[in-house]
């Protein structure tokens, strides 16, 4: 059962060099993928002055994030494992193949690269909002759903394409898929909840716009199901051992 693989990890993981090297690496794969995801928003607002909701500006957030994550999870993937996301850290942990201990660098490294990369960005154009994550025509409860399946979704693709053993070949395409998985996602939620399935990618905006109108649902939904894809996944298809990722 996974919950027998679980692991808090030993004290001196923590500042063990390769684990700060994985947790740097974290950082900025998140920068990255921040920077030209939200990056992308400010600049089709500013160019069309519509909003991301709008046909051509999900289509548009929608490429940029799957190009912008992509890249973040392939030059990741051989230090950290490229998680670049709160959500598939703890997926990973609730599965067996990261301590708490070095999920914890993670989550830290993966925030404060999101709000770097707003900051860069709020600097860089000259002060313009860095844009926070907001529900649009659902209620809480609907948007809390969104977040879960499409996490579920992101999660469950992270386990069979770079997670599993017997992935094979498949790792190889890992990083296309997961990119493409959160770009089909945000053109079926984009316009309801924004389509984070990442407390990062809500983190840096809200930091940097303080704005927490119902920021929870972005912490809440994405972890709930990250947390459900990593047991399903590794509880019906590994049942086996299976070795920790980096």
């Amino acid at each position: 059962m996974p919950i027998r693989q679980i692991a808090i990890g030993r004290p001196h993981e923590a500042t063990h060099p390769d684990t700060l090297k994985a947790a740097l690496a974290e950082f900025f794969s998140t920068l990255i993928f921040v920077f030209a995801g939200e990056g992308s928003g400010m600049a089709f607002a500013k160019l069309t002055g519509g909003g991301p909701s709008t046909p051509s500006g999900l289509v548009a957030a929608s490429i940029a994030h799957a190009f912008g994550l992509f890249v973040a999870v392939a030059v990741g993937a051989n230090i950290s494992g490229g998680h670049v996301n709160p959500a598939v850290t703890f997926g990973a942990f609730v599965g067996g193949n990261i301590s708490l201990l070095r999920g914890i660098l993670y989550w830290i490294a993966q925030l404060l690269g999101s709000v770097a990369a707003c900051f860069l960005l709020k600097f860089s154009t000259g002060g313009l909002e860095t844009s926070g994550f907001a529900l649009s025509g659902v209620g809480a409860l609907n948007a809390l759903v969104f977040e879960i399946v499409m996490t579920f979704g992101l999660v469950y693709t992270v386990y069979a394409t770079a997670v599993d053993p017997k992935k094979g070949s498949l790792g190889t395409i890992a990083p296309i898929a997961i990119g493409f998985i959160v770009g089909a996602n945000i053109l079926a939620g984009g316009a309801f909840t924004g389509a984070s399935m990442n407390p990062a990618v809500a983190f840096g905006p809200a930091v940097v716009s303080w704005s927490w109108d119902c920021h929870w649902i972005y912490w809440v939904g994405p972890l709930v199901g990250g947390g459900i894809a990593g047991l399903v996944y590794d509880l019906l298809f590994i049942p086996q051992h299976h070795e920790a990722l980096p």
